[in-house]
C-alpha cells in the first residue's frame, strides 16, 4: 500500500481555476464601440440609435405581415415553379 499524500492532488484543482482566468482575461472577438463624448457626436448617435431602432421595427412588422398571409420564399422564381408543376401534376391526376 502506498505511505502519504500523493502529490500533485491539490495543484490539479487549483489548475482549473487559472485556465478559466486566462480565458476571462483575454480580449473579446468583435468591434469595439466607445461612447461619444461631445454634444454634437452624442446627438447625433441618439438620432442614429433611433433611427435603427425604427428601421428594424419596421422590418419585422413587414416579414410578420409576410409569413401571416402566406407561403415565405426567399426567391419568386422558385415559388412560382413550385406552384405550377403543383397545379399541372393535380390536373394530370384529374383527366386519368
Amino acid at each position: 500500500m502506498a505511505q502519504g499524500q500523493i502529490k500533485g492532488l491539490s495543484k490539479q484543482k487549483g489548475s482549473g481555476g487559472r485556465a478559466a482566468a486566462k480565458a476571462a482575461a483575454a480580449p473579446k472577438k468583435g468591434k469595439r464601440y466607445v461612447a461619444p463624448k461631445k454634444a454634437a457626436a452624442v446627438k447625433h448617435a441618439a438620432l442614429h440609435k433611433e433611427l435603427s431602432a425604427k428601421i428594424n421595427r419596421s422590418i419585422e412588422q413587414q416579414v410578420a405581415s409576410a409569413a401571416s398571409s402566406g407561403k415565405l420564399t426567399i426567391m419568386k422564381n422558385v415559388a412560382m415553379e413550385g406552384t405550377s408543376s403543383d397545379k399541372a401534376g393535380a390536373s394530370k391526376a384529374k383527366k386519368s
